[in-house]
């Protein structure tokens, strides 16, 4: 027992050893990628005008947060992330059960949704923009067509991949399509799941960014629309770096989300 708990604890330690590794390798490598960037513009190795600098990028995020525009721009953009992330995540959990549920639905729609989900969404922006209108709902709506469909086929890749054992074993106890579906289907899939709403997110932010693009007057994409058009260089890098801030916190949220499930599971 004695030499199962000191193996047991030469374990962890090596697992903590390789976590603060992996940290602090990610932490040096932004670090040395700002120093060097830093440099290269301090001693005009590189234009600033066409490449700004963190100490420019840093002054730019110091100047909207004091004129109060950095939080309404970074909530109006989370917002429309959330509410499509949502609605992506139920509509795609729905759509993937009944795909699962009847095959003979499932022959009949998946085809469409494998089109719809190759279809370039960028070349239906502005067909989006003249049926809802220039507004959130546009923005909300783009993102929707962006993440839902490939929601979709991750669960029902998921589900129709789930171990035919554990279903023909429930068959046999004479278990219904519901029980089936509680007992095995989901229980198995709940990475799969999880990691669906991860790209979905990431499709969320991507679809939010192209509406704001195309039709906003406000939120992180009209930023660097509207610093591109005035070659405002430093505002574009700095809406960039804090979408990519925005990704990785709403990443980390639906990481740490998944380790409880599977750890409470």
């Amino acid at each position: 027992m004695s030499t199962y708990s000191e193996e047991h604890k030469v374990f962890l330690k090596k697992i903590k050893r390789e976590k603060l590794i992996v940290c602090v390798s990610r932490l040096s490598i932004i670090i040395f990628f700002l120093a060097i960037w830093e440099i290269l513009a301090r001693f005009s190795l590189i234009n600033t005008f066409l490449s700004s600098s963190p100490s420019k990028v840093l002054a730019t995020t110091i100047s909207l947060f004091k004129t109060g525009s950095l939080f309404n721009h970074i909530g109006i953009t989370l917002y429309e992330v959330l509410i499509s992330f949502i609605i992506a995540s139920i509509l795609g959990f729905v759509i993937a059960v009944i795909l699962w549920s009847n095959r003979i639905i499932s022959k009949i729609i998946e085809p469409y949704i494998t089109v719809l989900n190759s279809l370039p969404k960028v070349a239906l922006g502005p067909l989006i923009i003249i049926w809802v209108g220039a507004s959130t709902n546009s923005i909300i709506f783009m993102a929707l067509l962006i993440s839902v469909f490939i929601t979709i086929i991750n669960i029902y890749n998921g589900f129709i991949a789930t171990d035919k054992n554990y279903i023909l074993l429930l068959k046999s106890f004479k278990a219904s399509k519901w029980q089936i579906f509680m007992k095995a289907v989901l229980p198995s899939n709940l990475g799969t799941i999880i990691n669906a709403f991860k790209i979905n997110i990431s499709m969320s932010l991507i679809g939010v960014i192209m509406g704001e693009l195309l039709a906003s007057k406000n939120g992180l994409g009209y930023l660097i629309m509207y610093g591109s058009q005035v070659f405002n260089i430093n505002l574009v890098i700095t809406s960039v770096v804090i979408l990519g801030i925005i990704s990785y916190l709403l990443y980390f949220i639906i990481d740490f989300i998944e380790k409880k499930l599977i750890a409470t599971n």
